[in-house]
């Protein structure tokens, strides 16, 4: 689980490098480029990082839904899911709740009034 954490992590990184590094007007890491226009230099390396834009972000989905997959979350029945009760015939001066673990008596009034 550690392990699909941590390449979820790497992809992450280096899919943010590869759009940084992109040009929204087809500059980015081909503007360096630009003497190589005439070889097709230019188009070569926006097709790459177009190519590793797609392919990174496709294996970040798969990673996640793999890393959701692999999670064992097993529903254990804790206090919250006790049901409440109280008695039916209450001393008029308090109130008992009872739950699974432990039972609470709750005076009514104070002692001194």
């Amino acid at each position: 689980m550690v392990v699909i954490s941590i390449i979820i992590i790497i992809v992450a990184a280096l899919l943010a490098l590869i759009v940084l590094a992109q040009n929204p007007k087809g500059g980015g890491l081909a503007a360096g480029f630009t003497g190589a226009q005439q070889i097709g230099g230019v188009q070569r390396t926006a097709d790459f990082l177009e190519k590793s834009t797609w392919t990174l972000a496709g294996a970040l989905m798969v990673l996640c839904l793999v890393s959701a997959s692999l999670q064992h979350t097993t529903a254990v029945g804790d206090d919250l899911d006790a049901p409440i009760t109280v008695d039916e015939n209450p001393d008029p001066n308090s109130a008992q709740i009872h739950g699974d673990s432990a039972s609470v008596t709750i005076p009514a009034q104070p002692d001194g009034e």
